[in-house]
């Protein structure tokens, strides 16, 4: 009898594993730059999900990088596009927490968002790498390599990939 209520929890666990691997797959074979109701409904819920901001400010703090992380924050300065070797647009977000990132999107590799303007909200999903200055967001695009994890940029309801 006690093997029986060990075997149920794992079954569930399989059961939920296969959910979250499915909701993956579905979700990273979106179209880059469609808006897609499904993704931007996700997206909008990891945006809120609460720690994102605390995780990036410990990262900070300690100094750390090769974070995946989802947040969001508030677009405070546009920057010039970075032209050398892959091209990247590149922008300053501050999040709720006051800590100020820079955000470089890879327009080689995903749709430039021409309708970024300071004040806007941006979701993103990404890789953070440490700097002096707060920290870098990157690999916010797909790997066609699919050796990194993919990424993105939620802006006006449209995800850029």
């Amino acid at each position: 009898m006690p093997y029986q209520g060990k075997t149920r929890k794992f079954a569930i666990l399989l059961v939920l594993a296969g959910l979250g691997i499915a909701s993956w797959q579905h979700f990273s074979e979106q179209s880059p730059s469609l808006p897609d109701s499904s993704l931007a409904a996700f997206a909008s819920e990891a945006a809120t999900r609460p720690g994102s901001d605390q995780t990036l400010a410990s990262a900070f703090q300690n100094h750390r990088s090769n974070l995946q992380i989802e947040g969001q924050g508030t677009v405070s300065r546009i920057l010039p596009d970075d032209l050398d070797g892959s091209r990247h647009q590149r922008f300053l977000i501050r999040l709720g927490s006051g800590q100020t990132l820079l955000v470089a999107h890879n327009i080689d590799l995903a749709p430039r968002i021409d309708a970024l303007r300071e004040g806007d909200k941006v979701t993103f999903y990404g890789e953070y790498e440490w700097n002096a200055k707060g920290g870098v967001i990157h690999w916010t695009h797909h790997d066609p390599a699919g050796r990194h994890a993919d990424g993105w940029i939620r802006h006006g309801g449209q995800i850029y990939r």
